[in-house]
Formats: structure tokens, sequence, C-alpha cells
């Protein structure tokens, strides 16, 4: 049976993204030997969803999300819920308060994503992750 994966990438991220990214990785999953979905959170759990409603919903799936939100791992009730939902999650912070320019974001998740393949494999659900601009994913507790 081949593995399945299913990524979110947050609202704080062009929808855009996760389509384009799930398009790109379609070909590569029987390659790879399992298989990733790339879905944005916006678009399934609708703008504004609370994060409080779509991490236990994402979690329900083993799922995986991609954010910016860094105030998810610093908030105790929303760190304890990914924990107990059973969410993985990727942090990438931002350069500046003002966050990446699109197109370096782009080119940080591209440039990243084999890394974030080899994370996803090799982790149970729950687990985070933390990148910045200039680093690569390192672990967070």
């Amino acid at each position: 049976m081949v593995r399945k994966y299913k990524i979110y990438i947050d609202e704080n991220m062009p929808s855009q993204l996760a389509r384009g990214l799930h398009a790109l990785q379609q070909p590569q999953n029987a390659k790879d030997g399992f298989e990733i979905e790339v879905l944005s959170i916006k678009e399934v759990f609708g703008q504004g969803a609370q994060d409080e409603d779509w991490i236990p919903k994402v979690g329900a799936e083993n799922g995986i999300v991609i954010t910016q939100d860094f105030n998810i791992q610093l908030q105790k009730h929303q760190r304890e819920l990914y924990k107990e939902s059973g969410v993985g999650i990727f942090f990438l912070s931002t350069p500046s308060k003002s966050g990446f320019q699109y197109w370096d974001f782009v080119k940080k998740l591209i440039n990243e994503w084999d890394d974030i393949k080899k994370i996803v494999r090799k982790n149970k659900t729950p687990f985070a992750y933390r990148a910045s601009s200039k680093k690569s994913f390192e672990r967070v507790e």
C-alpha cells in the first residue's frame, strides 16, 4: 500500500502555491514511492477559519501544515492542540515584520521541498520544524 500524506498550506500563504506544489508533486509521487497531496487551508476550511477549528481536522487526517504563524508554537493552548491532534507542522519564519516577498517565499519553499518530504517520511506526527529565510528546517521542541 502506498503511504499518503496531506500537506496543507496555511491561509497566510497564497492558495495558488498549494495548487502549484500539488501539480508539481504529482508526477514525482510514483518515483518517490509515496503520495503527497498539497492543499490550501483557505480552500478546504474557508477564509478566516480559526486555528482551533482546522487543527483538529488536519490532525484527524495525520496531516501536516506549512505556516508562517509561529504564534501557534508560542501560544500554549495552540501548541498543545496541534500536539494532541497529531499535526506535523513546518514554521517558516519571515525575514521581516512585513513577511516574505512573494517570489522569495516561493523560492524558499521550493528549495526546502525535498527536505520537507524527508522530514515527513521520517517523523510520526505530531512534530514541529522551523526554518528562516537563511536557515533550513530544524526541529522545534
